[in-house]
């Protein structure tokens, strides 16, 4: 066998015939690529000869006797076990270490010369890498086969996902750390990051939606592009931000549009990672991805397309229609025939049956619109429709056609658009615009154009309102004698209102014309001048209003409010506005007067500087209870004037709120009534006075009792003194009883004096225990002496209320004294009557009600409603002043309570009522 055959059996694998065949004299020489090994019979290298020699790896020095695996990778020396012998008639496939860290592919076989093997290689690195393109390639194109079937067949609604998994698998099959799919946006804009994908491991260069710009427009996209730091960016600049200037790998995508899609690898070396797959690999790659990806995409945005075309000739009653001149019928559109009102199915119609569908008056001119329309002509026409109800408005249509084509090709195509409202709008505008006319006709206003004219502005038209006002007709001003119907004293104002409009191309002015019958009328003149192209002035086009009424009625208004104003300040009343937070933004003199200080230093001042906190609190709650359907509010307020007595006032206010209720300011109206207060409280102090003068008797026998008892000690230690047998015990006892009824009778006399003051100013909480308990303390020993019960419950809760104890013990002795002398009276009558008074308490969330009852008999109907009028009395003349109840029934409404009577089973019963302060009032 030649080395010829030889080589030719190693390509097609078959099996050398070396042991069989005789030993050849000499060995054989090397050629082509060839690399001969001389082995021993251990499988040491003892020389090697042939060109692939220089291509192997150096062993390291000290290396003798170098074995051949020593040459080989590691892994590929099982082929290689036991000695040469073993290896005879054997076809070997090895993979020897190569300079720069190379793998050399050889494959050959070995022959025994004499006592050496010669192992004969050649290198079949071209044929691996052709095996391994091969396979690649194989593989792509199932993996390309996948991706396409799996985005054309899924939902989609799954289509993002599909897309995103298919991505991930293409990533993580040829190890890319950062994948992304580049589409060009419907409105071109520039390219989208419609779907990425990134490694774990790797940095997230891009993210779903991520706008890109026009940095791919640049770029061929007929090749794959290879980035590298140091070329790809710098020839490419626009690509530093896409990739985060790191090196990258773009494949392109080409359809019937152009460059649609770029499939992005980022931080991804291709040469390294996917070196047996070729440009075409990528490509086909790229194709199965952005290929069914953009028909789906675009067959998406078609049916939305179509489904708003339907949807719009729907909402406009439109659609297109074809006359078929062949059959004499007219096609429909689905949506034309429901905005017809056909009958389902009925998108077809003789020609006859559709002009029917038209109004009478507009049939006729359809059908010769329709025969000129196959001449050729287009149509153009707006027809009603055929209503039989006369009263439902009238339904318009435009008609639309053209003829597509000629002769036996020729079709007749058009559009019907629902134009009812823009018909109902002319109709209504063209009213609009007669009642317009008609208005301006009859109305006090005049509209007028004026042409400029060698420097001067001369009247060239006035609207037919002008007769009605002044009388005048457009010749009546020809040759300036527009001048002449300006009032003389406004003619000045009139010449500058020309120079204005002609100088700022605008005026606002106001004067008086007069009409043919001599008399004058205000007119407002607002002009506007309009100018060429080239800004030189052509006309002014303005509005005369007839202001005559509005002028004098402004300055009734004037007058009126000079009138006003001084009726305001030289009102001996109080009047102010204020604002929430009580700031004053105005004051009359009076009321300045009153406050020590000028009228102009009112506004800005705060109306609570001259309150006491208690009393601005119930001002600013009081202020807060405004609204718009109880927007007035009154009552008396008392305020501390510097270097004088307190005053009281009695006020006023009335919100003002604007659309949303919100108080904006309160307009407010006092009158001084401190005289009236003082004349109150001294009422009330005599009526006090009076009281006690009723009580002086009750009190001498409170008195002289204890000093009855005080007397009679005395006597009796007097007499154990003469006798001599006086005791320590007995004398103590005496003693105590002594300082006993002393201390009773200085506090009935204490309790006088207090009751006899005039009360604090201001209002203080307090319990109406203690009004009860001082009541008593003053007259139940009296009443009880008299033979009267006094039948007092125990109240059993705690309350406070605001007022004065002073005076509810007042109102107390009054009801008391009163109770006590109708019993009296009763008595005298009925020898046999036993009298009682009880006094209890009761109360609820809000309030507390003192009662006073009697058996007694009660009160006359007929003279309930005026029990408690001034100087009113049922007692006999000479007795009693008829103020207690009066007073009594003020005092309790000063507290802010109610004095009631009404009559019960056995005599009259008087209810206090009074409200529970509140528990901030009562923390002060």
């Amino acid at each position: 066998m030649t080395s010829g055959d030889k080589l030719f059996g190693r390509f097609l694998g078959r099996q050398p015939l070396a042991i069989d065949e005789p030993q050849a004299a000499v060995p054989p020489q090397a050629i082509g690529l060839l690399l001969v090994l001389v082995l021993d019979q251990q499988g040491r290298v003892l020389s090697m000869s042939g060109p692939l020699r220089h291509a192997l790896a150096q062993l390291p020095p000290g290396i003798e006797g170098a074995h051949l695996n020593d040459y080989i990778v590691p892994g590929s020396t099982q082929a290689l076990e036991g000695r040469p012998a073993d290896w005879s008639g054997q076809v070997l496939d090895l993979e020897f270490r190569g300079l720069g860290r190379k793998t050399l592919h050889l494959r050959g076989w070995v022959q025994r010369w004499s006592q050496e093997w010669h192992l004969q290689l050649l290198d079949i690195g071209d044929l691996i890498q052709q095996r391994q393109q091969a396979l690649s390639r194989e593989q792509c194109q199932v993996f390309a086969a996948q991706i396409s079937e799996q985005l054309r067949l899924c939902n989609l609604t799954r289509l993002a996902d599909v897309l995103h998994e298919q991505l991930a698998d293409l990533a993580r099959y040829w190890h890319i750390p950062c994948l992304g799919l580049a589409l060009l946006d419907e409105q071109e804009q520039g390219w989208v990051i419609h779907s990425c994908y990134t490694a774990h491991d790797a940095p997230r260069l891009w993210q779903d939606g991520q706008v890109l710009g026009t940095g791919l427009d640049s770029l061929n996209g007929n090749t794959p592009l290879r980035l590298n730091q140091v070329q790809g960016l710098n020839e490419h600049p626009r690509l530093q931000g896409i990739f985060a200037h790191r090196e990258g790998f773009l494949v392109p995508y080409r359809d019937d549009h152009g460059v649609a899609a770029w499939l992005l690898c980022g931080g991804y070396t291709v040469q390294q990672h996917a070196p047996n797959l070729l440009d075409r690999d990528w490509l086909m790659l790229t194709a199965a991805l952005a290929g069914p990806l953009l028909s789906r995409l675009r067959e998406h945005r078609h049916h939305l397309h179509l489904e708003r075309l339907e949807a719009l000739q729907g909402l406009l009653g439109a659609g297109w229609w074809e006359l078929c001149p062949g059959t004499s019928e007219v096609l429909l559109a689905s949506q034309l025939a429901t905005s017809l009102q056909l009958p389902e199915n009925s998108m077809r119609l003789p020609v006859q049956a559709w002009l029917e569908l038209i109004h009478p008056a507009d049939r006729d001119e359809l059908g010769s619109r329709l025969q000129a329309l196959q001449l050729g002509k287009p149509l153009l026409l707006c027809v009603r429709l055929h209503t039989p109800d006369p009263t439902m408005p009238a339904r318009w249509y435009r008609l639309q056609g053209q003829a597509l084509g000629q002769g036996e090709n020729q079709r007749l195509v058009g559009f019907m658009l629902d134009i009812s409202d823009i018909k109902n709008q002319q109709q209504q505008a063209a009213a609009a615009h007669a009642r317009l006319d008609n208005l301006i006709a009859s109305s006090p206003a005049v509209i007028y154009v004026q042409r400029y004219l060698e420097g001067a502005l001369q009247p060239s038209f006035f609207s037919a309102s002008l007769q009605p006002l002044l009388g005048w007709n457009l010749e009546d001003c020809t040759d300036g004698r527009l001048v002449d119907w300006v009032h003389p004293e406004d003619r000045d104002l009139y010449f500058q209102r020309c120079r204005q409009l002609l100088r700022e191309g605008s005026v606002h002015s106001r004067y008086r014309l007069r009409d043919r019958d001599g008399d004058y009328h205000w007119v407002l003149d607002e002009a506007k001048l309009l100018r060429d192209d080239l800004g030189l002035p052509v006309e002014a086009v303005g509005l005369w209003l007839d202001v005559t009424e509005a002028t004098l009625a402004t300055e009734q208004v004037r007058q009126s409010e000079e009138r006003y104003r001084i009726l305001v300040e030289d009102s001996p009343a109080m009047i102010c506005r204020y604002r929430p937070d009580l700031t004053l933004t105005f004051g009359n003199r009076p009321l300045a007067a009153y406050l020590e200080c000028s009228a102009e230093d009112l506004p800005g001042s705060n109306l609570g500087n001259w309150l006491s906190a208690e009393q601005r609190e119930g001002f600013e709650r009081r202020i807060s209870l405004l609204s718009p359907e109880f927007p007035v509010s009154t009552a008396e307020i008392n305020l501390q004037l510097p270097g004088r007595e307190h005053a009281w006032w009695v006020w006023s206010d009335r919100g003002v709120f604007d659309d949303q209720g919100r108080l904006q300011e309160i307009q407010a109206v006092g009158r001084d009534n401190t005289e009236v207060r003082r004349s109150q409280q001294q009422l009330t102090q005599s009526a006090k006075m009076a009281t006690l003068g009723e009580m002086a008797t009750g009190l001498a026998h409170e008195i002289n009792q204890p000093l009855n008892v005080m007397r009679m000690a005395i006597v009796n230690v007097l007499k154990r003194l003469d006798n001599g047998d006086i005791q320590i015990d007995y004398l103590t006892d005496k003693l105590k009883r002594i300082d006993t009824q002393v201390q009773r009778a200085a506090r009935v006399v204490d309790h006088m004096r207090v009751f006899g003051r005039r009360s604090e100013v201001e209002q203080q909480p307090f319990n109406p225990a203690q009004a009860i308990d001082g009541t008593l303390s003053l007259l139940a020993e009296g009443m009880r002496g008299k033979g009267l019960e006094l039948r007092i419950s125990e109240m059993g809760f705690e309350v406070q209320v605001m007022g004065f104890v002073d005076q509810l013990e007042q109102v107390l002795i009054n009801l008391l004294v009163n109770a006590r002398d109708a019993l009296l009276a009763q008595r005298e009558k009925h020898s046999d009557f036993k009298p009682w008074i009880s006094v209890y308490g009761q109360r609820d969330e809000h309030s507390v009600r003192l009662w006073v009852e009697d058996n007694g008999g009660g009160i006359d109907p007929r003279l309930l409603e005026r029990i408690f009028e001034p100087f009113f009395t049922t007692k006999p003349v000479g007795v009693g002043t008829g103020l207690g109840l009066s007073v009594s029934y003020g005092i309790v409404e000063n507290m802010g309570g109610r004095l009631s009577v009404s009559n019960g089973q056995d005599g009259a019963r008087f209810c206090i009522e009074l409200p529970i302060a509140p528990a901030d009032q009562i923390t002060r």
